[in-house]
């Protein structure tokens, strides 16, 4: 998901009476530096967050943006290999994007509109906004699109009449234990666009001070996981290595639909902790959801080691088939 949180800033500007307009990359070819999907919003007094190009396209851009504002209307913007822009950022190499602009109100996006999307948002909820590039017609959609969401892609209609925007609930990584590996984990998987919640009851461990700027739960598991509520763009990591924290964890993460569940421990550990779910009943399809013994195999040694080979195979999980 590309679009960070260009909805919500574009409400916020137009709550505040300022106006706004979102430009989306709704295209590209060859070396484009974003991908399709990516936003950048203006503000009625040119202020301007998220990112199109990553470099100068964005003035351009922003002076369509502001015309949009008093025009109305959406625009479709192309730079390629023979703009002077385009060249400054690195599209020199074949690379063309096409993007759609857009006002908040004023023949683009309403408003009411918009809030449904970032409430959507808030609530975790995946939601789809198709707009017809002529700006004729917008909608927000829940069903279908299914491969769209799996793969998070937005793109094109098949027609090539409409842009589909996927608007998936931000990815979460819930890490039980508040260990070393945790620690390095943490960090990473933030910078990447994970949201890292680590749970621990150990107060010693699962201490605030150990993880700035992660949300830090001090319950048994089970408890915190439900509370928690685990989804399809959930990844579960157990690294207590104590089986009185992780099994009941891994009981709810089995019954859940998160899309990565990795559990620390030798492939000895792994094979008794094998034996424990079969007894509690979960079935081999049930079981070989688990990435054990955690992460790839690239001959990892030490807790940072480790922790880039847990996040390398969460990402692997995510993107391929």
């Amino acid at each position: 998901m590309q679009h960070e949180n260009a909805p919500e800033q574009a409400l916020a500007w137009v709550e505040a009476g300022q106006g706004a307009v979102l430009a989306t990359v709704i295209e590209t070819w060859g070396s484009a530096p974003r991908r399709v999907g990516a936003q950048l919003v203006v503000s009625g007094t040119g202020a301007m967050e998220g990112s199109v190009s990553g470099g100068c396209v964005e003035g351009a851009v922003v002076l369509e943006a502001l015309e949009v504002l008093e025009t109305g209307g959406t625009r479709i913007l192309e730079y390629g290999v023979s703009d002077g822009d385009a060249f400054a950022v690195g599209l020199a190499c074949g690379g063309t994007i096409r993007i759609m602009v857009e006002p908040v109100g004023a023949g683009g996006m309403p408003v009411e509109m918009l809030r449904e999307l970032v409430q959507a948002r808030a609530g975790r909820i995946a939601v789809a906004y198709e707009v017809a590039l002529d700006g004729s017609s917008r909608r927000l959609v829940r069903e279908g699109h299914v491969e769209r969401f799996r793969k998070d892609r937005s793109g094109l209609s098949e027609d090539g009449a409409r842009f589909v925007a996927v608007h998936n609930p931000p990815l979460r990584l819930i890490v039980v234990g508040g260990v070393h590996i945790a620690q390095t984990l943490v960090g990473m998987a933030a910078a990447v666009g994970f949201d890292p919640v680590v749970v621990d009851p150990r107060e010693a461990f699962g201490a605030q001070a150990r993880f700035p700027g992660a949300k830090v739960v001090n319950e048994f598991p089970d408890e915190a996981l439900e509370g928690i509520g685990l989804d399809a763009r959930c990844a579960v990591v157990l690294l207590t290595h104590d089986p009185k924290l992780d099994d009941p964890a891994l009981h709810i993460a089995l019954r859940s639909a998160a899309f990565y569940i990795g559990a620390l421990g030798s492939s000895r550990t792994h094979a008794s902790r094998v034996a424990r779910l079969q007894e509690a009943g979960f079935t081999a399809a049930d079981i070989a959801r688990i990435h054990g013994p955690v992460g790839l195999n690239i001959g990892a040694s030490g807790p940072a080691e480790i922790a880039v080979s847990i996040l390398g195979e969460m990402i692997q999980t995510l993107r391929q088939p």
